[in-house]
Order: C-alpha cells, then structure tokens, then sequence
C-alpha cells in the first residue's frame, strides 16, 4: 500500500487504503488555517476577475514592496513564489548535484526536490519524542555539507527549536561553507517565537522560506516567499519561470498580510484548543508532542504503529497524515491538524472509544 506524501485530498488516503469513503469527512491531515481564509477575499473575489485576462507582474512587485515594509528588510531580500514548495524547488536546483544534510522529522518535500536535482541527500535524526536539536552531535557534521534544511516551527511535530542552537548552526555554516534553509511556514501560528528573517542580512549562507498560504487558508492560490542575501535571491530569480505566481494570489496576499486581528484571533483559538486537546491526552493515557503551532503529534504508547489507530479513524470519517514517509516517525505517530471546537471534539469522542475498546 503506497500512501499519499502529503495531507489533504482525503480521497486518495481512501484509495491506497481501499476502504469506503464516509459520507462526513473531517480532513485533519491539511494543517492550514480551521476558521478558514479572510472574509475580505471572498469580498474582493469579483472586483479581481477582469485580472484573468491578463498577465500578472513577473517579480510580484506591489506584494514584494509590502513584504519588504512588514518584515523590515529590503525588497532586493525576497523573492514571492508559487507556494513554499516552488521556493523549495529553487533552492534545491541551486545546489544540484551537491551534498544535502536534512534535519529529520520534516517536511518531505526538502527530499523530495534535492533528490529531483541529483543531490547526496543524508539525515539527521533527532531523537524520538524529544526533538532537540544536541549541538554537539550535529556541529560536528556541518563542514561536510553544502547545505542544509531545518523546519521550525517543525513539521511535522510542531515543535519551535531553541533559537541560540539554531543561531550557533548558522554561524558554524558561515565558517563552514554551508548554507543553512530555515523553513518558517508555520511561523505565523506561534504566540511568541523570533523569526530569523533579521539575520539574513549578517549570513550569507542563511536562506529564510516562509509561506502565505498555512496562515491564510490560500493552499489553493500557493504564496510563498524565500528570503536571503541579494546575490543568493538574484541566483535563485534566474531559475525561476515567468509568471509564476498568479495575479489573483498577489492580489490575495496584500489582503492577507494586513490581517492582523484575523491573524491574532486564529492565534488566541489555536492556543486554547491546543490546551484542551494536550489535557484531553494526558487524561487518555496519549503521547502528544510539545507543539507551538496549529497541529501536532499523537502516538497510543500500547502499539508499536499507528496503523490500526490510523484504520480504525479513518472508517469513522476521521483522516489524520499518517507518518510513514517521516525518518525517525516512520508510521508509528499520527499528525493532527487544530481544526474547530466541534472537530476537535469528535476526534477526542473517537479516541476515547478506541481506547475502550482496546
């Protein structure tokens, strides 16, 4: 059975599977914003329309200039593109063929692109439950790579990793020669984490990713934004096709990054529901991992894979992502997106039964 590599489009899950599809879904495998995108796009939508017909700004320059004034760098720092995974792409045909270093648990698309590009693709994997990143064991591995990625806020266990750590492997990557890709798509969800966006302009060897479209509900417009040293930006510019992000997302995302009750909002109720939910395992004999963001990881210590967990939800119209493409995970933890109070509601309701029955 092959699985999908990515959440959402549950329909897939249902055919590798070969189970029915319920009628009622609850998608708990796409962690983007629950409460849904900003009321004001779908307020604009028709005033957009006419932009169809005709092409969109290749360098995305209004939202780039807007990009530029909020996160206090200059426009010559970022690139926009079509979603966080196209920033991906990019960087890793920027170093093809070179040797990559993956901080593991993470997103598979790091892997999934180098290897698309011919790199040496290797792991780091940190310890299980724990995910903290030991300086002493990955310094050491630094001035053997070209580069190398690390997720924080991580996906997929949603933990933020301790910023001096991460300062330290920045500064050991300058003097190494190795670029250090810090992916911050689930930067917006955290209540009190630093961005490494400022540190860009000290470290040539930094590139920053971040992306519109967890916060802002627009996985289907694709936004992202890469962010590192202008030399770097002009590199990867050059690889980058024409017209890729569409007129309607740049539209969008000037809407979005001005959202700041909305954003502070999802926030607030993210962090309530992560409170109940964390109580709600600890009470049910659960592992969650220590997440700052809107999803995280769930794991019954009573079985060795979360396989029949994973079965008995999805029979009851409950889809989680399963881990089996995550080194160091491999099948035996769930991933839960924070969706509504009802949601979240009906899954606790099914965890309890499965624990009762079991």
């Amino acid at each position: 059975m092959t699985l999908p590599p990515h959440g959402s489009n549950p329909k897939y899950v249902y055919q590798a599977t070969k189970l029915p599809t319920p009628q009622q879904l609850i998608d708990f495998s796409v962690n983007v914003n629950p409460f849904g995108s900003p009321p004001i796009l779908r307020e604009k939508w028709h005033e957009w329309f006419p932009l169809l017909e005709d092409y969109p700004d290749p360098h995305a320059s209004i939202l780039k200039r807007e990009i530029s004034i909020k996160e206090g760098i200059g426009e010559e720092y970022l690139l926009i593109g079509n979603g966080g995974a196209e920033i991906i792409a990019l960087v890793a045909q920027l170093y093809q063929g070179k040797r990559i270093l993956i901080i593991q648990p993470a997103f598979s698309e790091y892997e999934q692109a180098c290897l698309a590009q011919k790199c040496i693709v290797e792991h780091h994997v940190l310890e299980e439950g724990i995910w903290k990143l030991k300086m002493e064991e990955l310094l050491p591995k630094v001035k053997h790579y070209d580069a190398i990625f690390l997720c924080t806020p991580n996906n997929p266990t949603g933990v933020v990793y301790d910023r001096q750590s991460i300062i330290e492997l920045v500064e050991e990557g300058y003097r190494s020669q190795c670029s250090i890709i810090i992916d911050e798509a689930f930067y917006d969800f955290t209540v009190d984490s630093e961005t490494y966006i400022s540190l860009v302009k000290q470290y040539p060897n930094l590139i920053v990713l971040r992306s519109l479209t967890k916060m802002f509900a627009i996985a289907g417009l694709r936004l992202g934004i890469g962010v590192a040293q202008p030399q770097v930006i002009q590199q990867l510019a050059a690889l980058k096709p024409h017209w890729s992000v569409n007129a309607i997302a740049i539209k969008a995302g000037l809407e979005c990054i001005s959202q700041d009750s909305y954003i502070r909002h999802t926030k607030q109720l993210i962090h309530v529901e992560r409170n109940r939910l964390k109580d709600f395992y600890k009470e049910n004999g659960f592992c969650m991992s220590e997440s700052a963001v809107n999803f995280y990881l769930v794991k019954d210590p009573t079985i060795t894979e979360a396989a029949p967990l994973y079965e008995y939800l999805l029979k009851k119209g409950l889809v989680p992502r399963h881990t089996m493409n995550f080194p160091g995970l491999d099948g035996r933890w769930l991933r839960f997106a924070i969706r509504k109070q009802n949601e979240n509601n009906q899954l606790m309701e099914a965890l309890s039964e499965w624990k009762n029955q079991n």
